[in-house]
């Protein structure tokens, strides 16, 4: 199966209740059960994936060390998974969180470090510019942490999940590397 123009599935069949019904969430491709509910207003997702979103969010905020250690990559993971459609708002919201991730993962930052280059990014309006983005948003989704039993086995799901994001977005690599350092001096 291929989700739309995003490269082929690489969910498990076992994420999809037999006899259900199941759909390829816009942004990240997940396959999830289909689903009512909430979105994000400019993050293209699935009720799905919105909902899934919201429990990992909820396991990292019942734990403070799991916090520490990971929400920040897992906002930005799914920021840059769920891109939406050219606007001020999503452009500004995927060079952000894109930044965000290449000072955590190339840069050595911590989420400190990367909170504040992404409040720096912000208050500069209107430099960043749309990125295409992937045909794939990587082989790890929300999902896969959504099944991780326990704090260790989702700080690792999430590792890879962003490791994941991260390498998907390697056409666009040295434009964010240049956007960090420009903010930097900025």
């Amino acid at each position: 199966m291929t989700t739309p123009s995003r490269g082929p599935d690489l969910t498990p069949a076992s994420a999809v209740p037999p006899g259900g019904v199941s759909s390829a969430c816009a942004g990240c491709g997940a396959i999830l059960p289909e689903a009512d509910g909430p979105t994000h207003r400019y993050l293209e997702s699935s009720a799905a994936c919105w909902s899934t979103y919201g429990e990992v969010l909820a396991r990292e905020y019942g734990d403070p060390g799991l916090f520490r250690r990971v929400h920040r990559l897992t906002v930005d993971v799914y920021a840059v998974q769920h891109p939406g459609r050219p606007s001020a708002q999503a452009i500004q919201s995927v060079a952000v969180h894109l930044m965000s991730l290449c000072a955590l993962l190339e840069g050595g930052s911590g989420a400190e470090g990367a909170s504040k280059l992404i409040r720096e990014g912000v208050r500069v309006k209107r430099r960043f510019v749309w990125l295409q983005p992937p045909q794939s948003m990587g082989p790890l989704t929300v999902a896969d942490v959504g099944k991780a039993r326990g704090p260790a086995e989702h700080e690792r799901a999430v590792r890879d999940w962003a490791s994941s994001a991260w390498h998907a977005w390697a056409p666009h690599h040295a434009t964010v590397r240049q956007w960090c350092s420009d903010v930097r001096r900025a």
